[in-house]
């Protein structure tokens, strides 16, 4: 398996991080791909990883009861995907599926989290830049939402 580090260096979620929180991150890393069509997470399982996109593409969908799937936001090489592994109880809020061959690398939320509360610079480094996914992600869904119920009208 191929060293996952300049990866992790050069991803841009983590512009700026320190070498020491790199390292730590580093520990936590798993090298992962999904096919086209595969379920990377599900509404309600347990959110257990989140994931820096290298390669492909990930499609975040919202099921609604008039709709079916609607997708919310587009996830493309370089973004993040996931957040719900920070916050209890600690599971997916959408559908996430690969639309494409994708690659990514894998962090396990456990092993961050239990970094995170060691130290605890790390932990606010995180959260600083999960606050933008976060507000992002909902923006789209506002807007999403906004312009399938504005289509009914």
């Amino acid at each position: 398996m191929k060293d996952l580090g300049p990866y992790i260096k050069e991803h841009k979620f983590l512009q700026g991080m320190s070498n020491d929180h790199f390292d730590l991150l580093l520990g936590c890393a798993s090298n992962v791909k999904f096919e086209a069509g595969e379920y990377i997470c599900r509404e309600g399982q347990e959110a257990d990883k989140f994931y820096f996109v290298r390669h492909g593409r990930m499609a975040i969908e919202l099921n609604l009861i008039s709709q079916g799937a609607v997708t919310i936001q587009t996830i493309d090489p370089g973004e993040v995907l996931g957040w719900s592994w920070l916050f209890p109880p600690y599971v997916w809020h959408f559908d996430v599926r690969a639309t494409e061959l994708t690659r990514a690398i894998a962090m396990d939320a456990v092993c961050l989290r239990n970094k995170c509360e060691e130290d605890h610079n790390l932990g606010y480094e995180m959260m600083k830049r999960f606050a933008h996914v976060m507000t992002k992600r909902l923006a789209a869904t506002r807007f999403q939402l906004l312009d399938v119920y504005g289509k009914r009208n």
